[in-house]
């Protein structure tokens, strides 16, 4: 992603990072270099698992094999530029460098909102329309969804991020931050322009809203149609296919929303950062465990294949 004609001085950028300690950057290396590790072995494996055993050849798992994928380059979008950083007293990366991340980090991260709101109405349509499932969930119904969600990811904050990068940066270059964000970068440009911090502002709202709004109707459905069914088993059953969900959306939603949906203005940008972390970091991580742990189906196919090898 070029960025071209951009009147800027500044070549380049230096994260600010966490601290300026060398011992303290090294353990952060050895510290965020195992959550990167363990975030594309768990996340390499969902995928691995669910092509593997037959059994996992449904649209509940199509879509979460899809989601690991994206786990993967969405963490791979920031961690090893954080990872080299830490190991360096000046953490340097190059003006397109940094609209490159900002542009893929945003574009990830916003398709992964699209698939988590296509599994929610996955659940709803397994619980609530149970005779309409299998053709409502096809395997060309599911791939065109997923491949609307890669599609509206990558186009809905190419006009915004493409505006700030055309913003004047000709003085400071410093980014208080560990990664190429919105407010960080909009801190230095030496030119407010309020249109531009309202686009942003709008897209993200619109996106967020959109999303989160559809999903909580989709589980108030749910939660209807599970109080109605006059059995514990089932009721307990339909619970669980929907826990492993939630809690990935709680996390997710709820860090970003409270990072983006704010109005504009002056924010602290260290607690930016401990929040960044929640879902750039350790939520790609949990989400592996999170969903490996909850589904039975999945626990026992994963034993079936450590017992393969």
């Amino acid at each position: 992603m070029e960025f071209l004609h951009n009147q800027s001085t500044v070549t380049f950028f230096i994260f600010q990072g966490f601290s300026s300690n060398h011992w303290v950057q090294r353990g952060l290396f050895i510290l965020f270099l195992m959550d990167y590790l363990l975030t594309l072995t768990g996340n390499v494996g969902i995928i691995f698992i669910i092509r593997a055993d037959v059994q996992l050849q449904k649209p509940m798992y199509f879509l979460l094999s899809h989601l690991s994928f994206l786990e993967i380059w969405y963490t791979s979008s920031i961690m090893p530029n954080l990872l080299v950083g830490l190991l360096q007293d000046v953490k340097r990366i190059s003006f397109a460098g940094c609209f490159a991340q900002f542009y893929f980090m945003f574009s990830l991260g916003t398709t992964e909102y699209f698939i988590l709101m296509i599994m929610g109405y996955d659940r709803f349509l397994a619980i609530c329309k149970p005779l309409h499932y299998h053709k409502c969930m096809s395997s060309q119904a599911c791939l065109l969804l997923v491949l609307s969600c890669w599609m509206a990811g990558f186009l809905w904050f190419l006009v915004p991020i493409f505006l700030i990068s055309q913003l004047p940066f000709c003085g400071m270059n410093i980014i208080n931050h560990f990664l190429c964000d919105r407010g960080p970068l909009m801190a230095l440009s030496c030119q407010y322009v309020y249109i531009t911090e309202v686009t942003f502002f709008i897209s993200t709202t619109v996106l967020n809203l959109c999303n989160f709004l559809l999903i909580l109707v989709s589980y108030a459905f749910i939660i209807s149609t599970i109080l109605r069914m006059p059995s514990a088993t089932g009721r307990q059953k339909a619970f669980s296919t929907c826990a492993s969900h939630l809690t990935v959306v709680s996390m997710f939603f709820g860090s970003v929303m409270f990072m983006y949906m704010r109005p504009p203005g002056k924010h602290s940008f260290s607690m930016d950062k401990v929040v960044a972390l929640l879902y750039t970091v350790i939520t790609p991580m949990l989400n592996p465990l999170i969903y490996a742990l909850r589904s039975k189906d999945f626990k026992k196919a994963m034993w079936k294949v450590l017992r393969m090898q």
